[in-house]
């Protein structure tokens, strides 16, 4: 068995047949020797530690429930920092400015053989026309009348503003959301009526971490009360104020004292338990774990609780511990009451474990090793020091801290800081920059060019599809289209040559148009006669 044990890690041999785990470690259900859970981690005597008051406080506990698939925690810490909105308003805006120099600088050709660069040029017209704040406020010469101008660097400057103000009131308005109230606390004289309205129900959760099993328990009987040596000290039967319960885990025994409606008592109270030795299973640990619980007596909803781990208070040295030996090991605690106005008087007992005092306790494996040979060291003491801080009560209640006067104020002063800085960013470019003063003046008539050659090409199909190709084509100086194409079909279709109509006469009509024409030819043939007559003549 000595051999076996010297084998096995962190383990040594007493009394020629049985093995101990070295100081600091416990003997697993699996046979091995391991730390406490917590130890080393950094928290000294005290480690996992954790205060607070579930419902009561600022968390919020309605979406625990989503716990097993997201990770709560890390959600709250990255919705809470108003770094990430920032963050998130800082990238908008240096997407928005990437956005606006690449158009700038890709965009300049608007009849470009690409659509991107077209689509981009556009894009710049479209951005000058956002310029919906600093559009008074551009570059104005001297003796010239200022006018509301719209360029590409105010549209630019105008919308970068609007994304910094909008991402700076987000934050405000978050802010206010989860500040707009503050938790004051108010400390109030106590009177005896006011204690006795403190009813609550108490759970004492406390686990000797090590080996052991509740068979080795011998199990508190009485309560005492009162300060020892003076008249008002009492010792009690246990179950005239607490119930006792034992329960073994993974991790040892797990003892549990209960008090349902307890009212607060203005006296001290402390409760006793010990841990012996059996045959082959030795009475050690090498710490504490904790869970103190307080509710409000019919109220599940809010609770106030304190946990942790317990390994030794000595803070001038690292070195692992065994609790054993008959000094006692006392964890004091103290109960003070709190009053939550905000929460209809809610009247809640806060737990603190405000100090350990250890026992005996064994850092080397000499000192072990007798004191596992040494039947009167077969014990472990632990004492529950309970205090109640019964002269003062808290009272908490909430106080607003913004009011809508200052956030409209604050949200002013947002605008104009966005504003100030990108019309300083403005008014600086376009001083070094003499062509961006005239800009707006120069897209519009590259505009008005592009547009008017649109219509004039509109005007020119429609001359050439109506009366053919003229001198206005330079492409075609024939004046005629070839024969059987397209165009010369759709030319005879516009220029058809029409019939003459003929309408119904009368005989008046008839014979007055003969006679017209009788009479004409008489008169041709005078003047035939005539010239003949004339020629004979000599």
């Amino acid at each position: 068995m000595a051999a076996a044990c010297a084998a096995a890690a962190r383990m040594f041999a007493y009394n020629a047949t049985l093995c101990a785990c070295d100081p600091g470690y416990y003997l697993s259900p699996n046979g091995t020797c391991v730390s406490l859970p917590t130890a080393g981690g950094g928290g000294g005597a005290f480690s996992d530690w954790q205060v607070g008051s579930v419902g009561a406080g600022s968390r919020n506990q309605t979406l625990y429930f989503l716990a097993p698939v997201l990770s709560l925690d890390a959600v709250r810490r990255l919705t809470q920092s108003q770094a990430v909105l920032l963050f998130t308003a800082l990238l908008a805006l240096l997407s928005w400015l990437a956005f606006c120099a690449s158009a700038r600088l890709v965009g300049r050709d608007p009849a470009a053989a690409s659509n991107t660069r077209r689509g981009l040029f556009r894009a710049r017209f479209w951005i000058s026309r956002l310029d919906c704040v600093f559009h008074t406020q551009h570059w104005a010469a001297d003796q010239q009348v200022l006018k509301k101008r719209k360029t590409e660097l105010g549209g630019t400057c105008s919308v970068a503003a609007l994304i910094l103000f909008l991402g700076l009131v987000t934050v405000l308005l978050y802010q206010a959301i989860n500040k707009r109230n503050i938790e004051v606390h108010r400390v109030k004289p106590a009177n005896a009526p006011d204690l006795l309205s403190f009813v609550n129900d108490i759970e004492f959760h406390i686990t000797t971490v090590s080996a052991m099993s509740c068979a080795q328990l011998a199990p508190p009987s009485t309560i005492a009360m009162g300060t020892p040596g003076f008249m008002d000290f009492r010792v009690l039967p246990l179950s005239t104020l607490l119930t006792y319960t034992c329960q073994n885990t993974s991790q040892g025994p797990s003892i549990t004292l209960k008090c349902d409606g307890c009212r607060m008592p203005p006296r001290d109270h402390y409760v006793s338990w010990q841990f012996l030795d059996l045959p082959g299973r030795p009475a050690s640990a090498v710490g504490f774990q904790f869970n103190l619980t307080t509710k409000q007596t019919g109220d599940d909803q809010h609770m106030s609780f304190v946990s942790g781990t317990i390994n030794s208070d000595n803070y001038r040295d690292e070195k692992p511990k065994t609790f054993r030996g008959p000094d006692s090991n006392v964890l004091k605690i103290r109960l003070f009451p709190q009053m939550y106005n905000k929460l209809h008087d809610l009247k809640l007992l806060q737990p603190l474990l405000q100090d350990f005092t250890q026992g005996t306790t064994f850092s080397d494996v000499g000192s072990l090793n007798a004191s596992l040979h040494n039947p009167t060291d077969g014990v472990i003491n632990t004492t529950l020091y309970i205090s109640y801080l019964s002269d003062y009560i808290v009272e908490i209640s909430n106080q607003s801290a913004l009011g809508p006067l200052s956030i409209v104020a604050s949200i002013g002063g947002l605008y104009a800081f966005s504003v100030a800085i990108f019309l300083c960013l403005m008014s600086q470019c376009e001083a070094r920059i003499t062509k961006l003063r005239d800009e707006d003046t120069r897209m519009l008539k590259t505009l008005s060019k592009q547009r008017a050659q649109r219509n004039w090409d509109k005007v020119r199909k429609f001359v050439m599809y109506t009366w053919g190709p003229s001198n206005l084509d330079p492409s075609d100086r024939s004046g005629k289209w070839p024969e059987g194409s397209m165009m010369d079909s759709l030319h005879e279709s516009f220029h058809k040559k029409r019939k003459p109509t003929r309408r119904p006469s009368s005989d008046a009509s008839r014979t007055r148009r003969a006679s017209d024409d009788m009479g004409a030819l008489d008169i041709e043939r005078v003047g035939e006669l005539q010239r003949s007559s004339s020629s004979r003549q000599p």
